[in-house]
């Protein structure tokens, strides 16, 4: 493979310095054998098109999208996927020909690690989704795609999860609520917030927890987080934080890009050591 071209990939965010991107995709590269450079790229505010614009100067063929940016990636995009329609937001930027794609990745992901790495089964489950944002909307068409038996979602401003709920309606049965008024235990419990970087907690009634439910935080950081800190004091025996979902929407940018799926497996554990 000597003299063959190296392709560009990257990240783009602000700030973008704590991200383990390049490390997962430098991992997935040496595993599958792909020749190819990822580099994080700092984006100041009002500089998300002159970052792209200059990343695509140098050869740039993809680019993940972190925050603050999925919602200017989204509008960036020539063409979108119904997963990024959907949640109305780009974490994965493909040029192709003349036309750039977006993708969401992130509730693939999502769903990848409850399903394959923890082995919860969705379907006839549960779920609650705590929080409206944008990490809710992404993750709401991919879990209702799994059948499970109710998606509620639960939001401070009821009004946003009521509106999340009457988009997805079509797609399974989904319904809205204030943390007060959460009623019976769940299969599964689902922090889409960032409560947990604030060390704070959704205002979530202790009885919808039992030592069965499977409590999963989109946050990650060194040590649980404070949700699934709160989670097991209230009996959860199950609890997982956001890594393996990480390392999967990673996977999902990474296929899509080079058209070679990698084991996540090896990769995960690394992260995780990394974090431990």
């Amino acid at each position: 493979m000597t003299g063959k071209k190296v392709d560009l990939y990257g990240v783009v965010g602000h700030p973008v310095g704590h991200s383990r991107s390049p490390l997962i995709h430098r991992l997935f590269a040496e595993q599958t054998g792909q020749r190819m450079d990822y580099v994080p790229i700092d984006a100041a505010p009002g500089q998300f098109l002159e970052a792209l614009a200059e990343f695509r100067r140098r050869g740039g063929q993809g680019l993940n999208v972190t925050l603050p940016y999925k919602g200017d990636a989204y509008r960036f995009a020539t063409r979108l996927t119904s997963r990024s329609e959907a949640a109305e937001a780009v974490n994965t930027l493909c040029w192709r020909d003349k036309e750039v794609l977006g993708d969401n990745t992130d509730g693939a992901g999502l769903v990848t690690d409850l399903t394959a790495n923890l082995g919860f089964a969705l379907t006839n489950s549960r779920v609650l989704l705590l929080g409206a944002g944008g990490a809710a909307r992404g993750a709401i068409a991919p879990l209702l795609a799994h059948s499970p038996a109710e998606l509620v979602i639960a939001n401070r401003t009821v009004s946003r999860a009521h509106d999340l709920a009457k988009r997805f309606s079509v797609m399974g049965p989904v319904s809205a609520t204030g943390f007060g008024d959460l009623l019976g235990v769940f299969d599964l419990i689902i922090n889409s917030t960032s409560a947990s970087l604030a060390g704070e907690i959704p205002p979530l009634p202790a009885t919808t927890v039992s030592s069965k439910t499977l409590c999963y935080d989109m946050m990650y950081q060194k040590g649980p987080t404070t949700f699934l800190t709160w989670a097991g004091m209230q009996g959860a025996t199950i609890i997982a934080d956001g890594t393996g979902m990480l390392v999967e929407q990673a996977a999902e940018s990474f296929f899509l890009w080079r058209g070679v799926r990698p084991d996540t497996g090896p990769v995960l554990r690394e992260i995780r050591r990394r974090l431990s």
